[in-house]
């Protein structure tokens, strides 16, 4: 006998970060009050029970990308029982009552790219995992003449110039299907959330850069790169691995052994730039885009 229930306490929202956490073992997972700081009333975290244990979980709610986002999981020993189309279900129902039209995912395999295309979910491109093991030295940044490299923990007044000078430029540019669409909370909360470890570079005063890193409270040896952006009329100079090579730096002195960043299919140049900094690709996740009600 399988339950579907929504994930209300913190013992089931410690439940649905231990299923998200064994799919997805080398990702970033937000601890429970960051999922309860970052919910919005569209937001809904569902649990799969059977036979009094956590098999599956599922997340719907706003995507950054336009419509509904949804993700259901299943444990790999629970899969093939339906457990899967049960939650997708679920999830979808609730994208459907708060009005959405269209809903967007990430899968990881082709086996669950398979799973998606059996329900009307078509794939609209891939996200390229690149990890980077720190240790030992790390070179000193070499930073573009008439450039300073700061922290924005020396620097909290330029938190909303990086949104409204960086952010918005560089998800213009980005190759998704959809241009990315979050607010300046969202920025400052989820995206610069370590402002030790995020870095902006200025150009007398000017902001022409930024990059950081997003820390892991389950494994707090590594983290995950947030955006690299150099504005438009600053790119080819060098200082997106300036930017990286600082982050990296300050990873190493700060006892970190791992970071890892995404990119999207399509943005070939910073993955260059990742890999002449010794990142190597992990994982591929793939993006799958579907119109609702489902097939």
């Amino acid at each position: 006998m399988m339950e579907i229930r929504q994930a209300r306490s913190d013992a089931d929202l410690e439940a649905w970060r231990h299923v998200r956490i064994a799919v997805l073992p080398n990702e970033r997972c937000a601890p429970v009050d960051e999922l309860r700081r970052t919910a919005t009333p569209e937001t809904l975290y569902v649990l799969a029970i059977a036979d009094g244990e956590s098999v599956g979980s599922g997340f719907a709610g706003r995507s950054d990308l336009g419509g509904g986002a949804l993700a259901p999981r299943v444990l790999p020993d629970a899969r093939r029982r339906g457990v899967g189309t049960e939650l997708l279900h679920v999830l979808v129902a609730h994208l459907e009552g708060i009005g959405y039209d269209i809903a967007g995912s990430g899968v990881e395999d082709e086996g669950s790219l398979a799973f998606a295309q059996r329900f009307g979910f078509q794939e609209t491109g891939r996200q390229v995992e690149q990890v980077r093991t720190i240790g030992g030295e790390e070179p000193s940044p070499r930073v573009p003449d008439g450039v300073e490299i700061v922290s924005l923990a020396a620097r909290p007044d330029l938190f909303r110039r990086t949104y409204d000078e960086l952010a918005l430029q560089a998800f213009e540019d980005m190759p998704t299907p959809v241009t990315i669409s979050i607010t300046p909370e969202i920025w400052e909360r989820e995206w610069l959330s370590w402002p030790e470890g995020s870095f902006v570079a200025l150009a007398g005063s000017e902001l022409v850069g930024c990059a950081g890193l997003i820390r892991d409270e389950d494994t707090p040896d590594r983290a995950e790169n947030s955006l690299t952006a150099v504005r438009r009329d600053w790119r080819g100079r060098g200082l997106a691995r300036a930017l990286k090579e600082t982050t990296i730096a300050w990873a190493s002195a700060n006892g970190l052994t791992e970071v890892y960043t995404w990119t999207q299919t399509g943005n070939e140049n910073m993955r260059a730039v990742n890999d002449r900094l010794g990142y190597v690709t992990r994982d591929v996740s793939i993006m799958v885009r579907a119109p609702l009600p489902l097939l």
